[in-house]
């Protein structure tokens, strides 16, 4: 079966750092693109950064220059790296990615992890 599952969520004062992991288990062929988004209380869930598998990498104007995605393909895992927050980034971060796998090539959702901004 396979699955995302996200880790590394917390608290954290305003002006810290998190690392986000998601890990993709299960028989997986090839991993496409992946991605970070986040969605905060009464709010659309948003993209925050995306790599290819090539390692071409793209943030949301709102967090580019402070958090950094990378991918670690021999692990199945994404990263990202969250600096500098700020009480507008709190938030349940959810990763996403495009499997390819015996079911064919979907795109899967893990569960959510919370990160909370607060002093």
């Amino acid at each position: 079966q396979v699955q995302l599952v996200e880790s590394g969520g917390g608290l954290v004062q305003p002006a810290g750092s998190l690392r986000l992991s998601c890990v993709a288990s299960g028989t997986i062929f090839s991993i496409n693109t992946m991605r970070w988004y986040r969605q905060a209380p009464g709010k659309q869930r948003e993209l925050v950064a995306a790599i290819t598998s090539g390692g071409t990498t793209n943030y949301s104007d709102s967090v580019k220059a402070r958090f950094t995605v990378s991918r670690d393909g021999a692990k199945n895992t994404m990263y990202l790296q969250m600096n500098s927050l700020n009480v507008e980034d709190t938030a349940v971060y959810y990763c996403n990615a495009e499997l390819a796998s015996y079911r064919g090539t979907l795109v899967y959702w893990g569960q959510g992890t919370q990160v909370t901004v607060s002093s």
